[in-house]
């Protein structure tokens, strides 16, 4: 249902069922192709003749889909690869009667480096890094220098020699009169998720090439004006999406299936661009051009400063702190309980059944699997729940799920030991305890808040935002008295902020700060609110910041002093990964500063992570993290990090 394509049945080996994220991954490059392959043809409808040049096509269906769609009517089509692939494609449309229906009969196959030959279909086998060799084969082929003619290249240049396929970009533009350049590959090789896609490549023996002379979209930008073409647009697959794809068509493809990897589709987005150049063409080609500018895309960063991250010194295995979307909470000072998340455990990246627990003894930390009384129940395997420490004896789990098509869990009480042992972690025991009567439907949701607030003395958990099976993004609240946790009625004015999930919100005052989040139709939200008792309940209100807070979701909060700190979590600025934010609630200061992770031996990906804030050290504590980084692997954060905050907190 993401594309409606045919021919792919015919064309694929095999038809497999893969993840959400791969769907909607190879959906926006078909989606991006597709858009400006069309606007080609429109745009010089006009002209008797235009011929399109497919470079690495694979078996691709581009040529049948546009023949089927009556889109050919002037235009040839043209499409080279290896002569192994080449071959292989040539026998498979002569063998399916569908395919050479529309193809035609081919004749002059065999001639050269010709495989397939129809009216207005040309298959060739040829190196593409074999420049004169390319040139020779489509002369004979039949391709016109003097028509109008689209080049397509989708990840393909990128695998090739830096210098080779510099010289076929710059052929391009010096060989053809009227020429566009369609190109979709990979950009950003040194964030952590550029990191992870670059060993991927590596370790399939397919190094992308293009990636440190060409490391963003300007680059790439500057890359074809410099060889010749004089118009190119660019942009990453975020700005695509949001942009040039018409919002019924957003809201269709973001309803198609239950889907809970934001976080890894906006990284894979924001590390694949697709760029139009021209040459020659009246009126310009301008495929890519946008009336509006989401305002998530607005503007560069402006860095106040760098924070290093140092790994943990641990004293023992780490190895269950290898999780991501998961929560860490301080039950006793310096005593860490971690509980959920997906990860590895046992060798198997599975739903985590075990709590984990890290203690700090004479200035190093030891970590530990927690005991449990009845080891078999597994109520804590939970993903995007909250915890609520209301005791250093007893803490609350909220919320969570297993799959994202079920409903949302309910509460558990987690019952907690009165002392613990710094020299021996592993003793330390929690009993778990369904609570009774079962949950109310109010907290049956993820991605969530819960949040201890005060009213006239009163404390009670106040449960925000998050999203269920059912409401892909929820904007209501309640209050739970912490005694029975019954849910209690409690008047709250002021403008209500729109429903949002994966937002931070950490207590202020007796009240709660709410910042960012995603909110509907998957939108970026930058906006802080703080609810704030009054003299008959809450009211809401806007805090505004001075530069606006960056739009950003999946990031964890801490408040000292006056000074929210957001960190973390992703947006949609391609250039950089967020680090953290100090935001003053006194002015309205908006600082961003970046994490240095340069001391670390491996990718640091501070999206779907717990933190516990330490203020009497000003020491942040970074546990777990990362994600399905796309096809290419997924990644764990292996340590826990600290963050030395004294720089930055000092007033």
């Amino acid at each position: 249902g993401y594309t409606r394509d045919r021919f792919v049945p015919l064309l694929a080996e095999r038809r497999r069922r893969r993840t959400p994220l791969i769907h909607r991954g190879y959906y926006i490059r078909a989606c991006a192709v597709n858009h400006c392959v069309q606007d080609f043809l429109q745009k010089t409808s006009s002209h008797s003749k235009t011929q399109i040049l497919s470079l690495g096509a694979g078996f691709d269906s581009l040529y049948f889909r546009l023949k089927d769609m009556g889109l050919l009517h002037q235009s040839v089509v043209y499409e080279v690869d290896f002569p192994s692939v080449a071959c292989q494609k040539a026998a498979l449309i002569k063998r399916t009667k569908e395919l050479s229906a529309l193809a035609g009969d081919s004749e002059g196959d065999g001639l050269g480096a010709i495989t397939f030959s129809g009216d207005d279909y040309k298959l060739l086998g040829v190196d593409l890094s074999e420049l004169p060799e390319l040139e020779r084969a489509l002369e004979e082929a039949g391709l016109d220098s003097e028509i109008p003619t689209l080049f397509i290249a989708e990840v393909v240049l990128t695998y090739m020699e830096i210098g080779r396929s510099d010289a076929l970009v710059q052929w391009a533009a010096e060989h053809f009169c009227q020429a566009c350049f369609l190109l979709y590959e990979q950009i950003g090789p040194e964030d952590p998720f550029g990191r992870v896609m670059q060993q991927h490549f590596s370790q399939l023996s397919s190094p992308l090439r293009s990636l440190a002379q060409y490391p963003d979209c300007e680059a790439q930008q500057n890359r074809f004006l410099e060889k010749g073409w004089t118009q190119c647009s660019v942009m990453d697959m975020n700005e695509f999406f949001t942009c040039c794809t018409p919002e019924d068509e957003q809201r269709r493809v973001q309803a198609l299936e239950p889907f809970d990897e934001y976080e890894e589709w906006h990284l894979k987005c924001s590390h694949y661009f697709v760029l139009a150049a021209s040459k020659g063409v009246e009126p310009a080609w301008t495929p890519l051009l946008f009336s509006t500018r989401a305002p998530c895309l607005d503007g560069p960063l402006r860095v106040a400063g760098s924070i290093t991250a140092t790994a943990f010194a641990t004293l023992s295995e780490v190895a269950g702190l290898r999780r991501y979307g998961h929560r860490s909470v301080l039950v006793k000072p310096n005593v860490i309980l971690t509980t959920g998340g997906f990860g590895e455990e046992e060798g198997q990246h599975c739903r985590m059944r075990h709590l984990h627990l890290l203690i700090k003894h004479e200035g190093c930390w030891r970590s530990a699997r927690v005991r449990r009384d009845n080891p078999n129940k597994r109520e804590e395997e939970r993903l995007y729940h909250t915890v609520s420490c209301l005791s250093d004896r007893l803490a609350l789990i909220v919320g969570g799920r297993t799959s994202p098509s079920r409903a949302g869990l309910g509460m558990l009480w987690l019952n907690l030991p009165e002392t613990c042992s710094a020299t021996d972690p592993g003793s330390f025991t929690v009993e778990p305890v369904n609570v009774q009567p079962p949950a109310k439907p109010a907290v049956l949701r993820w991605r969530h808040s819960t949040t201890e607030v005060t009213l006239r003395g009163e404390k009670y958990l106040f449960v925000y935002g998050g999203r269920s099976a059912v409401e892909p993004v929820l904007g209501d609240w309640c209050f739970l008295a912490v005694q029975d946790l019954s849910c209690t009625e409690i008047p709250v004015e002021g403008p209500v902020p729109e429903g949002r999930h994966s937002h931070s919100a950490c207590g202020w005052k007796g009240g709660v700060l709410i910042a960012g989040g995603l909110g509907a139709a998957e939108q970026l939200l930058g906006s802080l609110f703080v609810l704030k008792e009054v003299q008959h309940g809450f009211q809401w209100q806007p805090i505004e910041t001075h530069p606006p807070l960056i739009p950003r979701y999946s990031h964890t909060a801490h408040v000292h002093d006056t000074k929210l700190l957001l960190v973390g979590g992703v947006w949609l600025q391609s250039s950089s990964v967020p680090g953290v934010t100090v935001i003053d609630l006194a002015t309205g200061l908006c600082l961003d500063y970046r994490v240095n992770a340069e001391h670390l031996e491996w990718p640091l990906m501070l999206h779907n992570h717990s933190s516990v804030f330490l203020p009497s050290e000003k020491e942040l504590l970074l546990i777990g993290g990362g994600g399905n980084c796309f096809s290419f692997g997924t990644h764990l954060n292996p340590e826990p990090v600290s963050l030395d905050l004294s720089s930055i907190l000092t007033s």
